[in-house]
C-alpha cells in the first residue's frame, strides 16, 4: 500500500465552550515541514507539543495546520473603549459643524465605530491541560482524515507506478528477440564497409577476433538482467508493509534509468533503441509520480 504526500483533513467540534475549526493540509516535500502560522493565539504555548505529536504521524510533506477557536460563552466585556469613542465623536461632530456638513447622532456614531482601535476583540483565555488534551483528540481526528485521503490517493499512484514498471519489463522482453540476429547484422555491416573501402584481402581469423571483441562491447545481457532485478525489487517494495517508501522507490528508479541508458548506448540497433526510448518515457512518468509518494 502506498500513501500520497498530498491530502486534507477537516474537523469541526465543540470542546466545552470552545468551538474548534481544524483544517490540516499536506503537499509534497523532501522532509516534514509543519507550518503553524494559522494557529489560534491561545494554542501558541502548545506549539512544541503539537509538533512532537504531528512528526511521527505525518513523516514527510509540507503540512499546513490551521486551528481557529471561538468561545461560545457570552463575554462580559464588550471590547469597546468608551473614552476613545467619546473623543472620536466630539472631534467628528466639531469637524462636521466647521465644514457645514450636518450629521445626526446615529450617523456620527456609526462612523466612529468604524474607526481603528475603537473596538478590540476580547483577549484569548489560556488553554489549560484538560482543554489541550481534548483539543488534541480533535486534531488527531483531523490527522486521521488526512491520512485516509493520503491512502486513497496513494492507491491510485500505486496502480499507475505498477503500469509504468510493467511497461519497462515488457520492453526488456521485446529486446530479447531483436538480439538474436544482431551479430549477423553487425557482421554484414562491417563486411559491407570493407567492400566499400576497397579492402578485399583480409585475415578471416583476425576479422572474427575483432568482431567478437566488438560484439562483447555491445553485449547488453548484464544490463537486461540488472534491469529485470531492479523492476522486481520495485514491485517488492510496493508490496511491503512500510508506510513511507517514496525515497526508496526513487532510488530504485535511478538504478533502472542507469541500466536503460546503458542498454541504449550499447545497442547499436535501431529496433532496440526505439524500445529504449519508450522505456525512458515510462521511466520519466514514474519519476514524476514517485515525487508524490510518502
Amino acid at each position: 500500500m502506498l500513501y500520497s504526500m498530498t491530502g486534507i483533513g477537516r474537523v469541526e467540534a465543540l470542546v466545552g465552550s470552545l468551538h474548534l475549526s481544524i483544517e490540516i493540509r499536506s503537499l509534497n516535500g523532501k522532509s516534514l515541514d509543519v507550518n503553524l502560522n494559522r494557529l489560534a493565539p491561545a494554542l501558541r504555548p502548545w506549539d512544541m507539543d503539537l509538533r512532537s505529536f504531528l512528526s511521527p504521524r505525518l513523516l514527510r510533506g509540507t503540512v499546513d495546520l490551521a486551528i481557529s477557536i471561538r468561545d461560545e460563552t457570552p463575554s462580559l466585556s464588550s471590547g469597546i473603549h468608551p473614552e476613545r469613542v467619546k473623543a472620536y465623536f466630539m472631534e467628528l461632530q466639531s469637524l462636521s459643524e466647521s465644514l457645514g456638513v450636518m450629521q445626526s447622532g446615529p450617523e456620527l456614531m456609526a462612523s466612529v465605530l468604524r474607526l481603528p482601535e475603537v473596538l478590540t476583540a476580547p483577549e484569548s483565555e489560556p488553554i489549560d491541560q484538560a482543554d489541550w488534551e481534548a483539543i488534541l483528540k480533535q486534531i488527531e481526528l483531523a490527522v486521521g482524515k488526512l491520512q485516509e485521503h493520503r491512502r486513497t490517493e496513494g492507491a491510485a499512484l500505486e496502480i499507475d507506478l505498477r503500469s509504468r514498471i510493467e511497461a519497462i519489463e515488457a520492453g526488456v522482453e521485446k529486446i530479447i528477440p531483436l538480439e538474436a540476429g544482431r551479430m549477423e547484422r553487425v557482421k554484414a555491416r562491417l563486411l559491407a564497409a570493407f567492400s566499400d573501402a576497397g579492402i578485399e584481402n583480409k585475415d578471416p581469423n583476425r576479422f572474427e577476433q575483432e568482431l567478437i571483441y566488438f560484439l562483447e562491447k555491445m553485449d547488453i545481457s548484464e544490463e537486461k538482467t540488472r534491469l529485470q532485478q531492479h523492476c522486481r525489487y520495485f514491485h517488492q517494495v510496493l508490496e511491503n508493509g512500510e508506510v513511507s517508501k517514496g525515497k526508496v522507490l526513487g532510488f530504485i528508479l535511478q538504478e533502472i534509468g542507469r541500466e536503460i541508458n546503458t542498454t541504449g548506448s550499447k545497442a547499436n540497433d535501431a529496433g532496440i533503441q526505439q524500445i529504449v526510448v519508450g522505456m525512458k518515457d515510462e521511466l520519466e512518468k514514474a519519476k514524476e509520480q514517485v515525487l508524490n509518494v510518502l
